[in-house]
């Protein structure tokens, strides 16, 4: 009797291991989120710059502030989001800043919205005009909607409240909608087999898409110059190869059209500060089961310890592809960046690790056919305020330095994870200073009725800009931290860390504090 009750139980134990999932088990949701690209003029202070040789420097009366926003509505009129903003005309090039939107988008009358918002953030370029870096921008306006785009008109006021650049504004934008479908952070690290469903969520195609970790050569060419540390009367030429480290994520439109937005900073060839930001089109003209060859063509925004000018950059660009496995390929690429309106020129080379995805659907978005299984992968965002303690400064004593960062934790396992941050000073008196970094974490189970969790993490990447003494910009930063889980999606977050720049003088203990907002993307897999 008690062999027949134990071979019962064996069996029954077999049922629950075996268990098939399917894509009815996901607890799916749409989010439809928007991405902006808003262009603002405003009126630079009446400055001459004045050094110890004699000679002077006037700045340019107006500056353009190019900015790539990412909001997510929260209800029907709530919206929140993130986004960056550089330099796109004057005197400016290299400011750039980091923040967090929080705005209203009301109906007036059929397609046309009344829409406004308050952006927060750090960043800077001449420190003299930022100070800290905090940056602050409401605005309020008109915004008419179509099915494929949207276009608005705004008022705003740009207010670097800790120094004296900025000024009222009116601006124009256009923000393209997408579509974003996921999982519950709940159904993570589970595989679903694609069944015949009702639900019409799965009757969509998955999205390709393409994220990739990018390192580049810049050779400069023509009148590309310094910034003669910071005067700039005593400019000289760049003749040195400029190292650059960046991350890139491509989405496609059709089966061998895609759009993309890429981010990139400088680690050697001069002091740290150089960065770049681009979006643009690329397409694929020759495609195998291993090989791709395709041509790209950004528009962007870049500067930093170069000689002053605009910004405003182009960078077309060609490669090839080998594909490695169904989610992983090499890349090898060359290009032409090019200041517009400025002197800053660079033939470029590099290589760049890539990685594969199709999301959100059932079916191959290139044959049609429908896919066998559902792989979710875990993904958080979190906001961050960063606090670093007695910071090394070039020319000025150490002090604490207040940032603003963004996060994104993609998950490996349910317990490991991959980690990506960008970070940007808005108070300490270093604005401009801004880091990005790459990372590998550990994380505990939930204890405590499910409340608090456990985390360590090792990072490294590159730093600068601010006056900040990061050398050449590389820095490592291990820490550690704890979770509270209010719910399976959301949790409120703080760690402790310390910052260290091997090449520089930089050797910070930080603290933390944020909150994270986690969710499945819906890997297909064929």
């Amino acid at each position: 009797m008690k062999k027949s009750i134990l071979f019962l139980l064996f069996l029954s134990t077999l049922q629950i291991f075996s268990q098939d999932f399917t894509i009815n088990d996901i607890k799916t949701v749409e989010l439809k989120n928007g991405i902006r690209l808003n262009h603002i003029i405003i009126n630079q202070p009446d400055i001459t710059y004045q050094y110890g040789d004699g000679s002077t420097y006037d700045l340019k009366p107006k500056m353009g502030f190019l900015g790539l926003n990412y909001n997510i509505p929260l209800n029907d009129w709530l919206y929140t989001g993130a986004g960056f903003h550089a330099a796109s005309i004057g005197d400016q090039g290299g400011l750039f800043t980091l923040g967090v939107n929080l705005g209203v988008n009301l109906p007036i009358y059929k397609n046309l919205y009344f829409d406004a918002n308050v952006h927060f953030g750090g960043g800077g370029g001449f420190r003299s005009l930022v100070n800290g870096g905090a940056i602050l921008y409401p605005n309020a306006g008109l915004q008419y909607k179509t099915k494929y785009a949207s276009f608005g008109v705004q008022y705003g006021i740009v207010d670097f409240f800790d120094g004296i650049q900025g000024g009222e504004n009116v601006s124009f934008f256009v923000e393209i909608p997408t579509t974003i479908r996921a999982g519950s952070y709940k159904n993570a690290h589970e595989t679903y087999n694609i069944v015949a469903s009702d639900d019409p969520f799965w009757g969509k195609s998955a999205v390709k898409s393409v994220q990739q970790v990018k390192f580049d050569f810049f050779f400069p060419i023509g009148d590309t110059r310094n910034d003669g540390l910071g005067n700039f009367n005593n400019t000289t030429p760049i003749n040195q190869t400029l190292y650059i480290i960046g991350f890139e994520y491509q989405r496609y439109v059709n089966t061998n059209t895609f759009l993309y937005a890429h981010l990139d900073t400088m680690y050697s060839g001069l002091r740290a500060g150089f960065m770049d930001m681009f979006f643009g089109i690329g397409r694929n003209f020759i495609e195998t089961k291993y090989v791709n060859f395709f041509a790209k063509m950004g528009l962007g925004v870049a500067g930093g310890r170069i000689f002053p000018e605009n910004g405003l950059t182009m960078y077309p660009s060609a490669g090839f592809d080998v594909r490695m496995s169904e989610h992983f390929g090499i890349s090898a690429h060359g290009g032409y960046h090019r200041s517009i309106g400025g002197t800053f020129e660079a033939i470029t080379s590099g290589i760049s690790l890539k990685y594969y995805g199709l999301s959100g659907g059932t079916k191959d978005p290139k044959t049609g056919e429908v896919l066998k299984t559902i792989k979710t992968q875990g993904v958080q965002i979190g906001v961050q305020n960063q606090t670093y303690f007695d910071v090394a400064i070039l020319d000025r004593p150490d002090r604490d330095l207040e940032q603003i960062a963004l996060k994104i934790n993609y998950d490996i396992s349910e317990r490991v994870y991959v980690s990506g941050e960008a970070s940007f000073a808005y108070l300490g008196s270093a604005g401009g200073y801004a880091h990005g970094i790459f990372g590998l974490g550990i994380k505990s189970n939930k204890f405590v009725k499910d409340k608090l969790s456990l985390f360590a993490e090792a990072a490294t990447g590159v730093a600068g800009g601010g006056g900040v003494d990061s050398g050449i910009g590389v820095l490592i930063r291990p820490s550690v931290g704890i979770n509270y889980h209010i719910t399976d999606n959301f949790n409120l977050n703080t760690s402790l860390g310390q910052m260290w720049s091997p090449y520089g003088n930089v050797n910070s203990t930080n603290l933390n504090v944020g909150f994270t907002y986690s969710l499945s993307v819906l890997n297909a897999k064929k």
